[in-house]
């Protein structure tokens, strides 16, 4: 799992172009655990990164074309914030409550109820085209 690291004004960033990979979600899953982790996350804050790194990667597997995505983690003050983007630009509908005997539909929200923030952006970039994020208080709820 390499990383490219950047860090401005006291902001902790780690960023991992990939091929998202339904084998290597569990290895995702363990690396951005160990990064949160020194960077002093509780261990509900961790738990949650775990979930919506799974739950992002999955979505773009399912969901894209084009599995090349970039995961990007980042710290500033008390936050973890996570980003995923993709190649499509096709933002997630989140509606307000999901049929719970679909398909899909459950994960983000889900992921948008216990995160103290969620969104999605399209991006003007020509490599990738939109960016999914959410984010976390460092300590927990």
């Amino acid at each position: 799992m390499r990383s490219s690291v950047r860090a401005t004004y006291g902001q902790r960033v780690r960023e991992w172009p990939l091929l998202a990979r339904a084998d290597e979600l569990e290895l995702w899953r363990r690396g951005v655990a160990g990064v949160v982790r020194g960077w002093g996350a509780s261990p509900s804050a961790v738990e949650l990164v775990r979930l919506g790194v799974t739950e992002l990667l999955s979505n773009v597997l399912r969901h894209v074309d084009d599995h090349a995505c970039c995961l990007v983690l980042s710290a500033l003050g008390d936050a973890i914030v996570v980003h995923v983007l993709d190649r499509s630009a096709v933002l997630p509908e989140v509606g307000e409550t999901p049929d719970w005997d679909a398909q899909s539909g459950r994960g983000l929200w889900m992921l948008r109820e216990m995160a103290d923030g969620f969104g999605s952006e399209p991006l003007d970039g020509t490599t990738y085209k939109k960016v999914v994020w959410f984010r976390c208080n460092l300590v927990g709820r």
